[in-house]
């Protein structure tokens, strides 16, 4: 599965605020999410998030690149 910055992800567990939806914030080695109910930030290393999200519950709204650089 490839993931974007600002996707919404499901997880396996829940967040003590009970939320199981992150915003995905950073992408590389870590993972950065926001908790989309409380705004608790956490991070995982890579291996982790990939883990522990099960499915993308929001894509990403893809910003659309005008063809003509002049």
């Amino acid at each position: 599965m490839k993931y974007h910055l600002g996707d919404i992800v499901r997880t396996k567990k829940q967040h003590p605020c009970g939320s199981k939806t992150w915003e995905i914030t950073r992408l590389g080695v870590d993972f950065k999410l926001k908790c989309q109910r409380c705004g608790h930030v956490i991070m995982l290393p890579r291996q982790k998030a990939l883990k522990v999200i099960t499915k993308i519950e929001k894509e990403a709204e893809k910003k659309e690149e005008p063809n003509d650089k002049k």
